[in-house]
């Protein structure tokens, strides 16, 4: 859908815009898959995605612009300490389905079982109506959730981290290629940091500067 979106990627795809001397279109998908079904027909030149083993056969990265724990929010009286806590048999934890955070979690967990569903503030619902005891989720949103839920806290630790990207579809290695220039630029120029700073996310880093190499 389109709209008035905000947040870090939306102040760098203005900036971008501006640099190439366009309009910024943007349009907002409730899925990661659906975000790559954009990109592959088409129908988006650029999009914002977390980098995954999985995805990277389908679309190509440019370096990661920001780096996000992937961490866990518990409600008050829980007795879960860390993420290893978490991992124990009758623990419920609600996670976005096919996003990044539930690709890693499905690594790692031995006996707690996935509840998922397709939006983060489903899994905060599953969490409040204790439908859920634990809601996994990126840092930053898990603070501005923990707001909302007297008690609750965001564990300290974390199970993996969230390398956010811009990404093409597969076969455009120009437009890789000045999109992760352009990346680059950003985070050397403090343009990343001022985004994440204007956008008030708690948690939330510029990623290292650096050879990157998960298009190959």
């Amino acid at each position: 859908m389109t709209g008035d979106l905000r947040g870090v990627g939306i102040e760098i795809a203005h900036a971008l815009a501006a640099r190439l001397g366009v309009e910024v279109l943007p349009v907002e998908y409730s899925t990661p898959p659906k975000v790559m079904e954009c990109l592959n027909a088409g129908a988006c030149d650029v999009a914002f995605l977390g980098i995954e083993p999985s995805r990277i056969t389908e679309v190509d990265f440019s370096p990661p612009f920001m780096q996000v724990d992937w961490t866990y929010l518990v409600p008050a009286g829980s007795s879960i300490r860390s993420v290893a806590d978490a991992d124990r048999p009758g623990v419920r934890i609600a996670v976005v389905r096919n996003h990044a955070m539930d690709l890693a979690l499905s690594r790692i967990l031995n006996q707690a079982e996935p509840v998922r569903v397709e939006t983060p503030d489903s899994t905060f619902d599953l969490l409040r109506t204790g439908h859920a005891d634990v809601q996994a989720g990126v840092r930053p949103a898990l603070l501005e959730y923990s707001t909302q839920l007297p008690g609750s806290r965001v564990l300290e630790d974390r199970y993996g981290a969230n390398s956010v990207a811009m990404a093409v579809p597969k076969g455009r290695a120009k437009r890789l290629a000045y999109i992760s220039d352009f990346v680059e630029e950003a985070k050397a120029s403090g343009l990343v940091q001022r985004a994440i700073e204007c956008a008030g996310l708690r948690g939330a880093l510029v990623a290292p500067p650096g050879n990157f190499n998960a298009q190959k």
